[in-house]
């Protein structure tokens, strides 16, 4: 003889199984989401008809208030298929609220010998490469970084955007 008393109970244990499961599940997305780290500044600017002329530069300002602590600074690549080279030379200035105008020169690699990207995408390829690491701003204030093409073409295609992110920095 069947107990049949106990089918609902094994009903009742599934629902519940399956509700706490789906519970989880959406407390690992929001932990995984929430662990990024938060950027002081991340901003993006799109490249006019995807060529970046040799005369055109690009500015990103932002306002530095804790300069006890160190910060990663990044500049971000977004380029397409039709981007003709393995690398890409950027002129970088960086000018502070006291003191001198710095300039830097920076080469991204895009891609290997072979033209396989570096980048992850699939039509439109995302790369990251620090400008500074763990770097400690002198001066409280507003800072402005700008950012030219140092290739000698004087309309380079294929790069769509570009951008520039800074964060604080793990220690």
């Amino acid at each position: 003889m069947t107990n049949l008393s106990n089918k609902p109970d094994r009903r009742i244990n599934r629902k519940t199984s399956r509700k706490l499961k789906g519970l989880i599940v959406v407390l690992l997305i929001f932990l995984c989401f929430s662990c990024d780290r938060q950027a002081l500044y991340d901003q993006y600017q799109a490249i006019d008809n995807t060529t970046w002329k040799k005369n055109k530069e690009y500015y990103f300002s932002f306002h530095i208030d804790d300069i006890s602590i160190p910060y990663n600074l990044t500049f971000e690549v977004r380029n397409n298929n039709m981007y003709p080279y393995q690398n890409l030379w950027i002129f970088c200035n960086e000018e502070q609220p006291i003191g001198p105008l710095k300039r830097d020169t920076v080469e991204c690699l895009l891609a290997d010998e072979f033209g396989k990207w570096y980048g992850h995408g699939i039509s439109l390829f995302q790369s990251s490469f620090p400008v500074r690491t763990n770097y400690t701003f002198p001066h409280k204030g507003m800072y402005t970084f700008s950012f030219r093409q140092g290739m000698r073409d004087d309309a380079l295609k294929g790069i769509q955007e570009i951008g520039f992110r800074v964060e604080k920095a793990n220690n």
